[in-house]
């Protein structure tokens, strides 16, 4: 009996060791929406009895879930600004936000190819897809490669 009670405790150690790590890496994937209209209100709760903290105007601007309670999603946007927001507002299209100044969009996946044109901070961005540290992106008329690194969002 003595025995086994001791082959029980690397065993205990083992599995709470791995359901540690796993709980730890579920904490660092983070889910990134966009809003899916024009006009969203982000609610200080998960109800549409709360009141409202802003009204975002800007359609496919990314946001990042940090909880959810039911059909409401807590976020927080590229500005540290967070709320709830309904589900029904909220998309799974893939756009980011130009977090570096004068960002060069560039004609290829290389600094020596031809530049499209210059993005500044805080512009939003459409992804068409992403590779190891580029982005092709579409921002108003132009369409380019530009740096993972110079964006928010949904760049995975």
């Amino acid at each position: 009996m003595k025995k086994s009670k001791y082959y029980l405790i690397p065993l205990i150690l083992f599995f709470s060791i791995l359901l540690s790590i796993s709980k730890s890496n579920a904490n660092e994937i983070s889910e990134f929406l966009t809003l899916k209209n024009d006009k969203v209100n982000l609610r200080q709760g998960p109800s549409f009895e709360y009141p409202i903290k802003l009204i975002y105007k800007k359609k496919y601007l990314p946001v990042i879930i940090l909880d959810k309670s039911e059909t409401w999603r807590k976020i927080k946007d590229f500005e540290n600004n967070s709320g709830w927001i309904h589900i029904s507002q909220l998309s799974k299209k893939k756009s980011a936000i130009n977090i570096k100044n004068n960002s060069i969009l560039y004609k290829k996946q290389t600094i020596y190819s031809k530049p499209v044109a210059k993005i500044e901070s805080g512009r939003l961005v459409l992804i068409n897809r992403c590779k190891t540290n580029w982005c092709k992106v579409t921002s108003g008329d132009f369409d380019g490669w530009i740096f993972k690194n110079a964006l928010w969002g949904k760049i995975k």
